[in-house]
């Protein structure tokens, strides 16, 4: 499985019960692909979305956008998970 990190840019009308409603469509088909969205992240007045996704491939992260509200990211980036490390003071 691999992380990526997906984009959507210039989502026109996008609002905060939109994107509620679009994750929730990804979550209710992801298992069909072995896909799972984990979080998204979004700027409203930009109509910017970012989603992590752990997925076997780029395509069934896709398939499961494109299936579940037809919003297909303009980026699909693979990253790994960074650890930060608490640093103590003193």
């Amino acid at each position: 499985m691999t992380l990526f990190m997906d984009v959507h840019e210039k989502i026109d009308g996008l609002t905060v019960e939109a994107v509620a409603g679009a994750h929730a469509k990804d979550v209710e088909i992801q298992d069909r692909y072995g896909v799972e969205y984990k979080q998204y992240w979004f700027n409203e007045a930009k109509g910017t979305v970012f989603c992590l996704v752990e997925a076997p491939d780029a395509e069934a992260a896709t398939a499961v956008h494109r299936e579940a509200h037809g919003l297909v990211a303009d980026q699909l980036i693979p990253v790994e998970e960074g650890v930060i490390e608490a640093h103590s003071h003193g």
